[in-house]
């Protein structure tokens, strides 16, 4: 591999990596050299993932419920357990509510909320010691939070907490990026169209639904595993060492 897109030696955490969108960027992450930690809220199917990943490279799969502050402290307390510093963190772990405009409950919006920004800044607040040790002048450790289309454009789809979740994930990047360069931890956005994923599956296992859905996307197609794998890689290695506070569509020109 071109040492431009090498992560050997580097060790990953990719939150929600069992399945969707954290599946392609894990496996991607092992292609390109590093080690590899996912987790999931379900630890028995994550360690079933983390197995089938290990074809690619050291794969580890831990239970993980990131839905409470308490999650995110026992989580990193493991790691800490476990590797002595953290090169790469993926929060990719999220979740969405649909009801219409009228009956949209209260609990689905802090569901929302919670798991999409809250638990992206508790994972990352006890996260920086191992973060702190990976980042260096010449070669930063990456934080790439898992954003969306949904929160630039304003198609919404009755997912009303959704598309402000991703906004004010797009928008702690922002600050977490400008406060934490100084210590050699950069963080940026990826921010995607659609993916096959649990969330879109209701969409691609309807054939008039999946068809009205990529008339809106200007490239008629949905995004690939591999194109979401390569821009995950891309912002780990060397084409992300100088980059930060940067939101990153992926949407096969959806955003325009």
């Amino acid at each position: 591999m071109h040492p431009y897109f090498s992560l050997a030696g580097r060790t990953a955490l990719v939150t929600g990596g069992s399945r969707g969108i954290g599946r392609m960027i894990a496996q991607g992450l092992l292609e390109a050299g590093a080690r590899v930690v996912i987790c999931a809220r379900d630890g028995e199917a994550c360690r079933q993932v983390a197995e089938e990943l290990s074809q690619y490279g050291e794969c580890l799969g831990l239970a993980a419920d990131l839905s409470g502050e308490d999650g995110a402290r026992a989580l990193a307390e493991e790691l800490a357990g476990r590797i002595e510093r953290l090169d790469i963190l993926v929060n990719n772990a999220g979740t969405t509510w649909g009801a219409p405009l009228e009956s949209y409950p209260a609990k689905g919006w802090e569901k929302v909320m919670q798991l999409n920004v809250t638990a992206v800044f508790g994972c990352i607040q006890q996260l920086l010691p191992l973060l702190r040790k990976a980042g260096s002048q010449a070669s930063p450790a990456r934080v790439i939070n898992i954003g969306s289309v949904a929160g630039i454009s304003a198609f919404g789809e009755q997912a009303y907490a959704y598309g402000p979740s991703k906004a004010a994930l797009h928008q702690l990047s922002r600050i977490l990026a400008k406060e934490l360069v100084s210590e050699h931890i950069n963080v940026n956005v990826i921010a995607p169209g659609r993916f096959p994923s649990k969330m879109t599956r209701h969409i691609a296992g309807n054939e008039a639904s999946l068809a009205e859905d990529v008339a809106l996307i200007p490239m008629r197609r949905w995004g690939r595993a591999e194109e979401m794998a390569a821009l995950a890689v891309s912002l780990c290695g060397l084409a992300g060492a100088y980059m930060t506070g940067a939101i990153i569509p992926i949407d096969g020109g959806f955003s325009l």
